[in-house]
C-alpha cells in the first residue's frame, strides 16, 4: 500500500493544478453572452426592464477583456431577442449610449526611507508615461523604473427600444428583429456549458 502512496498525491496534486488552471482561465475571458451576474460595478451581462408596453430599457455590460464592439454587438442581439420573446416583429433604437468605465492601478513595492515607510514624497502625473512617484530618497524622478501603472477599461452599453408589429418603418435607427437575430447569432459567444 505504501508503494501506491506516492503515486496518489501526484495524481492528487496534478489533478488540484488542473482544477486551478481550468478556474483561473474562465476567470479570463471576454463575458458571454448571458443574463447579468454580479452586482454593482462587477455585474456583467445583459438586463432590462418593462417601461411602458412597447417600450424596453436594455443594457449590456462586459468584463475587461470584453471589447466595445462585442459589447455593442451584445446589446443589439438583446434588442433583438427581447423584441421576438414579447411577440413583436421590429424595435426602434429611441436611445442608445455606450459608456466607458476606466479605473487605474498603480503597484508600486513597499520600501523604507529614511523615516521608516513614510517620507516627503509626491506622486505626478506625465502625459507620457503616466502616474509616477518622486522622493528625495530613492528613485530618478525622471525615470522611476519600480511603478507599475495600468488601465483598465470596461464598457457598458444601455438602450431604450420601442418594440412594434409588422414591417419595420422607414427609420434608420428601426430594425427587424429576425434579421437581427440571424446575422448576428453566429456572432454571440454564450457560456460553456456546465
Amino acid at each position: 500500500m505504501r508503494i501506491n502512496q506516492p503515486r496518489r498525491s501526484r495524481t492528487v496534486a496534478v489533478a488540484l493544478a488542473l482544477a486551478s488552471a481550468s478556474v483561473l482561465a474562465s476567470c479570463a475571458m471576454p463575458t458571454p453572452y448571458q443574463p447579468a451576474m454580479g452586482t454593482g460595478e462587477y455585474r456583467t451581462g445583459y438586463w432590462d426592464e418593462q417601461i411602458e408596453a412597447n417600450r424596453f430599457r436594455v443594457t449590456f455590460s462586459g468584463n475587461s477583456l470584453t471589447s466595445r464592439e462585442t459589447v455593442e454587438r451584445y446589446l443589439l442581439y438583446r434588442a433583438a431577442q427581447l423584441t421576438l420573446e414579447r411577440g413583436f416583429d421590429h424595435f426602434i433604437l429611441a436611445e442608445r449610449d455606450t459608456e466607458k468605465r476606466s479605473r487605474t492601478y498603480i503597484d508600486e513595492p513597499l520600501r523604507a526611507g529614511r523615516w521608516g515607510y513614510w517620507g516627503p514624497s509626491w506622486r505626478y502625473y506625465s502625459p507620457r508615461w503616466g502616474w509616477r512617484g518622486w522622493s528625495p530618497w530613492y528613485g530618478d524622478p525622471f525615470w522611476d523604473r519600480e511603478v507599475d501603472v495600468r488601465v483598465v477599461d470596461r464598457y457598458e452599453a444601455i438602450a431604450e427600444i420601442i418594440t412594434g408589429r409588422g414591417p419595420k418603418p422607414a427609420n434608420v435607427r428601426a430594425f427587424s428583429a429576425r434579421e437581427v437575430v440571424d446575422n448576428l447569432g453566429p456572432l454571440v459567444t454564450r457560456p460553456a456549458p456546465r
